[in-house]
């Protein structure tokens, strides 16, 4: 053996194991002051053991906590798990470390590809710092460990924390795979209100983390860091102990496959509120905490103070000031080392709110949670997808917020038409980093448009599911669109509402294919509903062209065979319908009228109308579809205002029911008042026949009537209103006093038959 190698064997190796909290600033501060001090040559992370390559993209250009380790199946993307860190992370600072100082880092947990194997994936089912906090007198686990380690930084609080872990563990069940729900044993009254269980999952992750340490030392490590969760400290202490037995507990888990990368994370991530299990409930607090080291108090509230500022509360600097006392003098008589976040808080609500609850739930989601997105570098890992999406992003400028940020889009330019393409192409994709605004989606197809945009971390999965359609979003986006639409009970409401998401979103590689199947599908499909449906979405992509550059040629035939057909069905399918069916047949009547308005066609105008002149002149459909034909052709200019004014008059005569009658006037007006406020005709004769209505009928009716009028602006309600106090004009002449002699035959012959056959 050369003497260097026996030099090097008998040198000892030395093992420090750093129990520490997950995203603790405390435990942040004092693993940094403690690795500086013991200076490893090794540093072992609690994490997925698979994950080694990436710790090298710690130190790269563009790294910004908070970021993410995302494990996903490459063959099933669902199945993923995520590894957040934050800058206040004790993980993260001793990644950074490591990096620093050119030190040896990995990670020791089981890998990523054995956690996505697992089905259930269990829990810890004992929060060992809720039974310390209880032990110390304290009845909020989170106010105990911040008053005693967050609060202050020492390299040497680890050998009293994994003490403390030491102490709890001697009371502990181990479950086994014998008995995995061993029954609970005696243990010291202070920690009597919860069992205190070490789970089978526990053990082979500890059993896993040994392994890892014992071929670290073996490869030549001399000063060993481990860095885990205080819990799983004391097992990881002192001798390892053989082998055998670990690789005894960990035989028989499941193995797979798993791809890592890093991904951005966001704060409110990382609070517990999130569902996430090792969350904390002020990471805004705890971020600021450990940056700001300096008078963090008077920082805060003066972070605090711009907040309500910028949200118009008066707040000065007096304000700050006595604020500032007032948490100090708080913590002074809890007799606590340092003002915490239950000082601030109660300082900000009684200084800085006055009180007001509203306000300091503000505060609260704005700074105390915070929504800081973090970024990773360029030369990441990642799906091919995820490299075109980020370079579209940086070619046309736009950055992944996590904050909701409203943008108004021109699309006669070609920058914003190219944004829209993206953000179409994205939720076609099911990435919904964007969403248009409520207030633009009737304005579908103009030159403008809205979206709000917010980017959640989980849309990182989302990217990687989207990649097995394509490797760039406009293949990706053409495969999926096509594929929606594949299967054989794919509906004409379905493929043209594919059809649309595809010109929006500027797919010409899947246009033609889903024109192909609109005509195929709209030939078999007979029911005049769907036909309808369909219509409005034909309709305004035929608008696209001017704006988008689309050709949309090709639709034209397949919106006039669609209108045709449905035109032609409409006698059998208003027949027969309740007041629901009814509803719903007249949505879709008012959204093919509306479209029709805009594309301005005359042949496809004058087909429309002259089905809807069927319909306004037949006495066995609804009321309320009748009423909205007559309503329609009247807005047409087909039936002139002495005509509906009739046509009113006779659905309010004595033949009809008082809810026929309201349900032709529901139909009539339709949410829009304005008839009313310019036809006085039309609210006399309104007016009139609810002032005769029996209280009987009135009741029976007055839900729907309350319905209709309730739908009307405010200003059309205040002028209605008015013209009824001043006096309703009575109905014309020609509905009250005139006589329709032909009409007035035909009664009396039925009369006289009548008479005669009695």
């Amino acid at each position: 053996m050369p003497p260097g190698d026996s030099a090097h064997s008998a040198r000892t190796t030395e093992t420090r194991v750093f129990g520490i909290r997950h995203h603790g600033p405390g435990s942040a501060r004092s693993l940094r002051l403690a690795l500086e001090k013991y200076c490893p040559d090794a540093i072992l992370i609690e994490g997925p053991a698979d994950a080694d390559p990436l710790a090298a993209f710690v130190a790269a250009d563009g790294m910004e906590p908070p970021v993410a380790l995302l494990g996903y199946h490459p063959d099933e993307p669902a199945r993923a798990a995520m590894w957040p860190f934050a800058v206040f992370s004790p993980e993260w600072q001793a990644l950074s470390y490591a990096a620093e100082n050119g030190v040896r880092v990995g990670f020791c947990d089981l890998p990523a590809a054995v956690t996505l194997a697992m089905e259930n994936e269990p829990g810890d089912r004992t929060d060992p710092l809720a039974l310390l906090a209880e032990a110390g007198g304290y009845d909020d686990a989170e106010r105990w460990w911040d008053a005693i380690v967050e609060s202050t930084s020492d390299a040497e609080i680890f050998t009293a924390v994994n003490e403390a872990m030491a102490a709890l563990r001697e009371f502990a069940e181990h479950e086994s795979d014998e008995n995995p729900r061993a029954e609970a044993g005696s243990m010291d009254i202070a920690f009597a209100s919860q069992r205190i269980v070490v789970d089978l999952h526990t053990l082979r992750r500890e059993a896993y983390m040994r392994q890892v340490m014992r071929k670290v030392l073996k490869d030549g490590a001399l000063r060993l860091a481990v860095v885990c969760g205080a819990w799983h400290a004391p097992a990881l202490e002192g001798k390892l102990g053989p082998a055998a037995a670990d690789a005894r507990m960990l035989k028989g888990l499941p193995k797979g496959k798993a791809t890592l990368t890093w991904v951005p994370w966001t704060h409110s991530r990382l609070a517990s509120a999130s569902g996430y299990g090792a969350g904390v409930t002020s990471p805004g607090w705890y971020h600021h905490l450990f940056t700001q080291t300096e008078q963090p108090i008077a920082r805060w509230l003066t972070r605090v103070a711009g907040t309500l500022r910028a949200n118009d509360l008066p707040v000065s600097s007096a304000h700050i000031i006595e604020s500032v006392r007032l948490a100090e003098t708080l913590a002074a008589m809890r007799e606590r080392p340092m003002v915490g976040l239950s000082e601030v808080t109660e300082a900000t609500r009684a200084v800085l709110c006055d009180g007001d609850e509203t306000m300091l739930r503000l505060v609260t989601t704005e700074l105390v949670v915070g929504e800081a997105l973090g970024s990773v570098p360029e030369g990441t890992p990642t799906v091919p997808l995820e490299a075109d999406l980020r370079a579209q992003l940086r070619s046309l400028r736009m950055k992944q917020e996590a904050q909701e940020r409203t943008v108004d889009l021109d699309l006669r330019t070609d920058s914003g038409t190219a944004k829209s393409r993206l953000l179409h192409r994205l939720r076609l994709l099911g990435i919904d980093w964007g969403r248009l605004a409520q207030s633009q989606v009737r304005n579908t197809g103009t030159f403008r448009e809205t979206w709000t945009l917010r980017w959640r971390p989980e849309l990182a999965v989302a990217i990687v599911e989207a990649a097995r359609w394509g490797t760039t979003l406009r293949t990706a986006a053409e495969a999926k669109v096509l594929d929606t639409v594949a299967y054989p009970d794919a509906t004409v409401g379905t493929v043209a509402t594919a059809l649309e998401s595809a010109l929006l979103a500027d797919l010409g590689g899947a246009t033609n294919g889903l024109i192909t199947r609109l005509e195929s599908v709209a030939a078999l499909d007979h029911d005049v509903t769907h036909l309808l449906a369909a219509l409005p979405g034909l309709l305004r992509t035929l608008r696209y062209g001017d704006v988008r550059g689309t050709d949309t040629a090709a639709l034209g035939r397949v919106a006039d065979s669609l209108l045709l057909r449905g035109c032609a069905g409409l006698p059998s399918a208003v027949t027969g319908l309740d007041a629901d069916s009814a509803t719903e047949l007249r949505a879709l009547i008012d959204a093919v009228h509306l479209a029709l308005s805009a594309r301005d066609n005359e042949w496809a105008t004058a087909t429309w109308l002259s089905a809807l002149t069927a319909l306004a002149d037949r006495a066995d459909v609804h009321g309320t579809l009748v009423g909205r034909a007559v309503r329609l052709l009247c807005d047409a200019e087909i039936i002139d205002a002495a005509e509906s004014a009739r046509r009113l008059s006779a659905a309010l005569s004595v033949g009809h029911s008082a809810a026929d009658k309201a349900a032709w006037i529901d139909g009539f007006l339709g949410g829009r008042g304005l008839l009313l406020v310019h036809d006085r005709n039309l609210l006399g004769l309104i007016d009139s026949w609810l002032c005769g209505l029996p209280e009987d009928q009135f009741v029976a009716t007055l839900p729907l009537l309350r319905r209709t009028f309730g739908a009307f602006d405010s200003g059309e309600k205040q002028s209605i209103a008015q013209a009824v106090r001043h006096g309703a004009p009575t109905p014309s002449a020609r509905g009250t006093t005139e006589f329709d002699t032909e009409r007035g035959a035909l009664a009396l012959r039925a009369v006289s038959e009548i008479l005669g056959v009695a």
